[in-house]
C-alpha cells in the first residue's frame, strides 16, 4: 500500500472539520428515549454531492434532496430522522419531507434548497409530523461544534444498529491541514449499490461540487458498494458529502498534487464506515473480509467477492466456524465472471485450503480456531490477470432471523 497520505484522527467526528456543527434529540418517533432526530449544519454554503439507492421505490426524502442537489448545488444543512423511513407514503410522504426541509430552513435562516433530508426506519407509515416539527424547532439550540455534537447526531440516525459508526482522518493539502469525517448507520437490508444505510461526510477541503460528486461516486464503488449483509437493497439509502472549504487550500482539481491524498483519505473514511456497517449486521458475530486477486478485471473481482460474501451458505459456514471451502468455490463459479477452473487458490486467513483448484490437507483444529475469531478473511487468487477487489459482509446467525421476524412489531 505504501506510505499513507493521511493520519487517523482518534475521537474525531462529523464536527471535527472546520465549519460544522451537529446535534440530535428525541422527538418521539422511537418508542425508546434514544435520539431520533439529527442535524448537521455548515456555517457557510458547502459544496455538496450525493449518491442514492438503486431501488426503484425511492423514499420521499431522496426526491427532495435530489432536487436540491440537481444542479451540483450547495448545502447548509442535513436533517435526518430515524424510526420512520417515510417511504411508500405517497403524496403525503412527499409533503412531509418538504415540510421537514422548509422547517429546517426556517429554523436556521437558510434557503430551503440548501437543506438535504434523510429518513430511516419502518417503510409505509406516515411520519408523526406533530413530533418532528417541534423537534426541528428545538434542534438549532442543541447544535455543537465539539465531539458531543457528532455523538448526538450519530445516535439520532440509528435503527437496529448496535453501535455508532464514525471515522475521521486528516491530511495536508497545500501545507494546510484538511480533515475528512463521516458518520453512518446501517445493519440490515444491506446490499451493494448502497445498502439500507445513510452516510454523511463532512470535510473542510476546498473542492467544487462537480468534482466532489465524481470522487464520491468513485469511492462509493470500492467502499459502500462492496458490502452486503442480506442481499436486500433499501428504499432510503443515501450518502451525502459536504465540503466547507474553510481549510483554505487552493481548490482541489484532478491535477492538484495533493488530490490523490484527498481521495485516499475519503476512501479510508468510507471504507471504515462500510466495514463498521458490515460488522454490525443484524445478529452478526463476525466481519467477513473477502479479497479476490488475479481476476480478469477489477469488475470481475468485485462481482466474485460480492457473490462470496453474499452467499447464505458461506455466511452460515463462517457462523458455525466450518472450514467448508466448497461453499466458497461454488460462489466463485456462479458469479458469472471469467474463471479458469484449474487455477484457483483459496485461503482462510493464511491457511491454504485449495491450490490450483485442488484440495490441500490442512489442520482442521487450527482452521476452527481461526474461524472462531471476530474477523474472518477469505482470500481467493484466480491466477488469471491483475484484477482485484475487497468486499465486506458478516455471518448469518439465528439472531438475524429473530430481529427481522419482528422488525415492524
Amino acid at each position: 500500500m505504501g506510505h499513507k497520505s493521511y493520519s487517523i484522527v482518534e475521537g474525531g467526528g462529523v464536527t471535527t472539520p472546520k465549519g460544522f456543527k451537529a446535534g440530535g434529540l428525541h422527538c418521539g418517533l422511537k418508542k425508546t428515549d434514544r435520539h431520533d432526530l439529527g442535524m448537521i449544519v455548515c456555517e457557510v454554503p458547502a459544496a455538496a454531492a450525493a449518491v442514492y439507492t438503486t431501488n426503484l421505490f425511492q423514499a420521499a426524502p431522496l426526491l427532495v434532496t435530489r432536487e436540491s442537489l440537481s444542479e451540483g448545488g450547495t448545502l447548509r444543512a442535513v436533517i435526518v430522522n430515524s424510526g420512520n423511513a417515510n417511504a411508500c407514503t405517497g403524496e403525503q410522504g412527499e409533503t412531509d419531507a418538504r415540510a421537514m426541509q422548509a422547517n429546517t430552513a426556517e429554523a436556521l435562516g437558510v434557503s430551503k434548497d440548501q437543506v438535504a433530508v434523510a429518513s430511516t426506519g419502518v417503510i409505509g407509515e406516515l411520519l408523526k409530523m406533530d413530533r418532528v416539527i417541534p423537534g426541528i424547532e428545538k434542534l438549532p439550540g442543541r447544535l455543537r461544534s465539539d465531539i458531543q455534537g457528532s455523538d448526538d447526531f450519530c445516535q439520532a440516525i440509528l435503527t437496529t444498529d448496535l453501535v455508532k459508526k464514525v471515522s475521521c482522518v486528516s491530511l495536508s493539502v497545500d501545507g494546510r491541514q484538511v480533515t475528512i469525517a463521516g458518520a453512518a448507520k446501517g445493519s440490515g437490508m444491506i446490499h451493494p449499490n448502497m445498502a439500507t444505510m445513510l452516510g454523511f461526510v463532512t470535510t473542510d477541503a476546498r473542492i467544487g461540487s462537480a468534482l466532489l460528486q465524481e470522487v464520491l461516486r468513485e469511492v462509493t464503488n470500492v467502499s459502500f458498494n462492496m458490502i452486503t449483509v442480506d442481499g436486500d437493497t433499501s428504499t432510503n439509502d443515501m450518502l451525502v458529502a459536504m465540503a466547507s472549504g474553510l481549510a483554505e487550500n487552493e481548490e482541489l482539481t484532478r491535477n492538484h498534487p495533493d488530490f490523490p491524498a484527498f481521495v485516499d483519505g475519503l476512501r479510508h473514511v468510507c471504507a471504515e464506515l462500510a466495514k463498521a456497517i458490515a460488522r454490525d449486521g443484524e445478529g452478526a458475530t463476525k466481519l467477513i473480509e473477502t479479497t479476490v486477486i488475479g481476476a480478469a478485471s477489477d469488475e470481475a473481482a468485485q462481482a466474485i467477492a460480492k457473490t462470496i460474501i453474499g452467499s447464505s451458505l458461506v455466511k452460515s459456514a463462517v457462523y458455525g466456524a466450518d472450514a467448508n471451502w466448497g461453499r466458497i468455490i461454488a460462489a466463485v463459479g456462479r458469479a458469472g465472471q471469467p474463471v479458469n477452473v484449474g487455477t484457483v487458490d483459496i485461503r482462510l486467513g493464511n491457511i491454504l485450503v485449495l491450490e490450483q483448484s485442488r484440495p490441500i490437507p490442512f489442520d482442521e483444529e487450527i482452521a476452527l480456531e481461526y474461524l472462531k475469531g471476530d474477523t474472518v478473511g477469505i482470500n481467493v487468487n484466480l491466477n488469471m490477470g491483475s484484477g482485484q477487489a475487497t468486499a465486506w459482509g458478516c455471518d448469518l446467525t439465528y439472531d438475524y432471523v429473530r430481529i427481522n421476524a419482528a422488525y415492524r412489531t
